[in-house]
C-alpha cells in the first residue's frame, strides 16, 4: 500500500507554489499565496491528504486535514 504525500504551499520565486511532499519540483506555481493554497485545497479533497501552507521563511504557518485524520481535533469541555 503506497503512502499519501502531503501537499505543501510554499514560496517560490515567481510567487507561491504548490508542492507535494518529497517532489523536486513545484505541482503549480501561482502569483499569491490564497491561489495556490485554494489550488491544494482542491487536489487534496481529490486525493485525501493534509495541507500545509508555509510563510515565507519556510516554516509551517497551518495545516488542514482532508483526509482520514489519525489525530483527530477533539472538543474540549471545561
Amino acid at each position: 500500500m503506497s503512502k499519501k504525500r502531503d501537499i505543501h504551499v510554499v514560496p517560490h520565486d515567481k510567487g507561491w507554489a504548490r508542492k507535494k511532499e518529497g517532489a523536486n519540483r513545484a505541482g503549480s506555481v501561482h502569483r499569491t499565496q490564497k491561489e495556490a493554497e485554494d489550488d491544494a485545497r482542491r487536489q487534496a479533497r481529490r486525493e485525501r491528504v493534509e495541507v500545509v501552507t508555509h510563510r515565507k521563511d519556510g516554516t509551517i504557518r497551518d495545516s488542514d486535514s482532508y483526509g482520514n485524520d489519525p489525530f483527530p481535533a477533539r472538543d474540549r469541555k471545561h
